[in-house]
């Protein structure tokens, strides 16, 4: 592999390694090649990002307050809360899974 250059590339392949550079284009080679794998879009992370920080500021009354500061509905982020509560629970549920 040490022979390949950016050159050699062509198409999405070179577009990628022209993005991250040649050794971690073919670090991925070596490890995902032939597979398929997601990509999230920034969107995605900013939210998976933004449910963290609401998950860490709730204070078990402030869904108004929260709601606000993050431009969302109380809806939406009594949802975020539920969800994260679930996973944790999940998670301890797990903990003591004898399968």
């Amino acid at each position: 592999m040490d022979n390949i250059k950016i050159q050699d590339l062509q198409g999405e392949q070179r577009q990628i390694a022209e993005t991250i550079g040649l050794e971690a284009y073919l670090k991925l080679v070596k490890i995902y090649g032939g597979t398929n794998i997601y990509i999230a879009k920034i969107d995605k992370l900013l939210s998976i990002k933004r449910d963290e920080e609401i998950v860490k500021r709730f204070n078990g009354y402030n869904f108004k307050s929260l709601a606000n500061q993050y431009r969302l509905s109380e809806r939406a982020v009594r949802e975020i809360i539920n969800r994260e509560n679930s996973r944790i629970l999940n998670q301890q549920l797990s903990f003591f899974d004898d399968s």
